[in-house]
């Protein structure tokens, strides 16, 4: 049984009969497989997609030694195990399937402007973090955020340090929820987002640092958020959190993951992160 194996494995390796088709063939194959690969890595998925290649392998071994039961077993099993990879990936196959559907001219659309969104942002959550004021924004990408943004209260206004500040402040009945930011414009405040369920959180992150997570896991959104407790800044991509960040580096990672050019002078912060009682500190000061 094990010869007859082996030749099997002899006559598929043979490429002395391989045409251009059967390489190409291959080469998508590969790449499928390893885009799948990268999807699931460092993700709650990849345990269970291991899972799943256990029982893929276990059942043609059923079926190569004649193990009648099992195979019966796995066979009937076969029709809901599908059913039962799409409902456990679905996060994946959206991400997946997202990822196939970005807009590459997205950034060319962009206006200049927009680098001085991320200044405003980076300044409002310095000023927060130094206050001990809790913020969580959440800046839109190629997906869109029209359910998060039905779900708080229509802003709809250009965002400015002041108004993020007016928005986070504690008396204020929007303070509450997530600030959604579409391009240079405040869409929403108050929002709510759904929160991550990956177990392998720390449980010193609260709701609000869950929620960032969250929206991430969910869309290819950017979410920035402060420590009411702590007052430290971090930033959640990809359904990963970076935390404890400084004002320089969330202006980087900001710069970087919308692939804008940095510059020394875009990255001079002011020396003390604590604004002054009139204005506003501002980059390169």
């Amino acid at each position: 049984m094990l010869g007859h194996a082996a030749t099997d494995w002899l006559r598929m390796l043979d490429v002395s009969h391989m045409t251009w088709n059967d390489a190409l063939d291959i080469l998508i194959v590969a790449v499928i497989i390893y885009q799948v690969l990268v999807l699931l890595r460092g993700t709650r998925g990849a345990q269970m997609a291991l899972g799943i290649v256990v029982v893929i392998v276990f059942y043609y071994i059923s079926r190569r030694w004649h193990l009648e039961t099992v195979q019966w077993i796995l066979t009937n099993l076969l029709p809901f195990f599908f059913l039962a990879i799409i409902i456990i990936f679905q996060v994946e196959i959206r991400r997946g399937l997202m990822s196939i559907g970005k807009n590459p001219f997205w950034r060319s659309l962009t206006p200049a402007r927009i680098s001085d969104v991320y200044d405003e942002i980076v300044l409002t959550a310095i000023t927060l973090a130094s206050q001990r004021i809790g913020g969580l924004l959440v800046i839109e990408r190629e997906v869109g955020l029209k359910n998060y943004i039905e779900s708080g209260v229509a802003v709809n206004a250009q965002l400015t340090y002041d108004l993020l500040m007016t928005i986070f402040n504690p008396h204020t009945p929007l303070h509450d929820g997530a600030v959604i930011v579409q391009h240079d414009k405040i869409s929403a405040a108050a929002c709510f987002l759904p929160l991550t369920l990956d177990p392998r959180l720390s449980k010193q992150l609260g709701t609000r640092h869950r929620a960032a997570i969250g929206i991430t896991e969910e869309t290819d959104a950017v979410a920035v958020v402060v420590s009411e407790e702590t007052g430290a800044m971090s930033i959640a991509v990809g359904g990963r959190i970076e935390r404890d960040l400084d004002g320089e580096t969330l202006l980087a990672r900001l710069y970087q993951l919308f692939q804008l050019p940095i510059s020394a002078a875009s990255l001079r912060l002011p020396a003390a992160e604590t604004p002054s009682p009139v204005g506003k500190p501002r980059l390169g000061d």
